[in-house]
């Protein structure tokens, strides 16, 4: 019973494989090893077969435990403020503003649909963070024009969803929150050190897409000057309609941070309350929408926090069987050292997106990977960042990618699943190329944040 912690994963695994909800399949798992190793069931009368692990740990320990990790933890209440700013500024008409503009701007040069798109995802991306809705918005506004002008269907569909998925490197990132409190690393800190590695992907889909255009002008032609798509009256005013407050907005959020002036739950609250006073301008901060973004807000954030607490309950469990030494003492014995353990932790978590959403891969792995990490003498930070530009491909790969599912629920009949899953391999392999860019260059990731010290 020596390995009885890794008896864990598989019966995590058994959860998950019925059809289990993850969040009930790990608290689930963690009471079940907690009766198995613990000196409960020998007190009522049971025999059995071992001697308890971990008769420190009792039942009651639980609920102790997941208050001061969930419910007394001050990071996580800027959950909730970045997914209601995401949000509220999804329901202002923002995504819809820039897709004109940006369509106009660029639409009548090759490959400047998709351009127009990816420009747009990284600003939503920097202003809203909200992956669902920044792809369903895309799909309905620009595929259409895109297909209208002849676009190749696989660029069309693998822009959209790749573009989508900025937000979750490009901050204010809900995964990054998530990361800097399983890390112990400021959020703060991560979101700084994400932002160039962001902007630097955004210009790598940016490139691909000019250069396939070039090479292929077939693929990506340019909308004819008398296309009245994306009209506007006037273009400059226009321009500065849509760009101005999502630049303010962001400006405020991450400048407040950078400059020591709010924490990013601060920094988050404001967000929000500025996403509201853009969407009251705009005229539409009625009760419709300010029901349907609380009630969104709501689901999402309660999503988070319930896998958490089922993460929490599975981590102290795993830990007492001493589940955490034994994965450090295999992580540390990997061939190759710390580039051993960096290829297979990288590898190991990409190759989890297929199967598990960002949110359990953070819950489950990275705990079990940061210490080894820390101790290889990887800055926290840079891993961090790292682990967060490999979960965005979560999102890419199929078959459970969301901004696939999201793009499939939103596109026309004559984009299939072969175009979209065609599509975002290009996109994909963007972001490992990306992965090994911050590995090469760490400092694209420490700079900035060393700045605010």
């Amino acid at each position: 019973m020596d390995y009885l912690a890794l008896w864990m994963f598989v019966c995590l695994l058994l959860f998950m494989l019925s059809g289990y909800p993850v969040a009930f399949s790990l608290g689930a798992t963690a009471v079940l090893f907690t009766l198995i190793g613990s000196d409960f069931l020998p007190n009522l009368g049971f025999s059995l077969p071992w001697d308890p692990q971990f008769r420190f740990v009792r039942l009651s320990a639980l609920p102790g435990r997941i208050f001061g990790s969930v419910m007394d933890n001050y990071t996580l209440v800027a959950v909730p403020f970045f997914v209601f700013m995401g949000v509220m500024l999804q329901t202002s008409g923002l995504a819809e503003d820039l897709l004109k503009t940006m369509g106009r701007l660029f639409g009548r040069m090759r490959g400047g649909l998709a351009i127009s798109v990816v420009a747009v995802g990284a600003l939503l991306a920097a202003s809203t963070g909200v992956v669902g809705a920044s792809v369903v918005t895309m799909a309905i506004l620009a595929l259409p024009v895109m297909l209208k002008y002849q676009y190749d269907r696989s660029l069309a569909a693998g822009t959209i969803a790749a573009s989508g998925t900025l937000g979750q490197i490009i901050p204010p990132s809900i995964v990054l929150i998530i990361l800097g409190d399983q890390m112990g690393v400021n959020v703060g800190d991560l979101f700084l050190g994400a932002f160039i590695p962001g902007l630097i992907l955004s210009g790598l889909y940016i490139t691909y897409i000019a250069i396939y255009a070039l090479v292929k002008p077939n693929v990506a032609p340019a909308m004819p000057k008398d296309s009245d798509d994306f009209e506007v009256h006037n273009l400059a005013l226009a321009v500065l309609k849509s760009l101005l407050p999502p630049l303010l907005l962001v400006a405020v959020v991450l400048g407040s941070i950078f400059f020591g002036l709010a924490s990013p739950t601060e920094a988050g609250a404001m967000g929000a309350f500025g996403a509201s006073l853009l969407a009251l301008v705009n005229g539409r901060l009625t009760w419709k929408n300010v029901s349907a973004v609380t009630d969104t807000t709501v689901r999402l954030t309660s999503m988070v926090f319930i896998i958490l607490v089922g993460a929490t309950a599975f981590a102290m469990v795993f830990s007492a069987l001493d589940g955490t030494w034994l994965v450090k003492g295999f992580l540390e014995g990997l061939p190759g050292g710390q580039w051993g353990f960096l290829f297979f932790v990288m590898l190991t978590i990409f190759l989890l997106g297929f199967f598990l959403d960002f949110i359990e891969i953070t819950f489950i792995v990275v705990p079990l990977v940061t210490p080894v990490a820390i101790l290889f003498g990887y800055d926290p930070i840079w891993f961090g960042v790292l682990i967060a530009m490999n979960l965005q491909a979560s999102f890419l790969t199929p078959p459970f990618g969301f901004a696939l599912f999201y793009l499939r629920g939103a596109a026309p009949p004559s984009i299939t699943t072969w175009h979209i899953y065609r599509g975002i391999v290009p996109f994909i392999s963007l972001q490992l190329l990306m992965l090994g860019i911050i590995v090469t260059f760490p400092n694209l990731v420490l700079w900035l944040p060393a700045q605010a010290q």
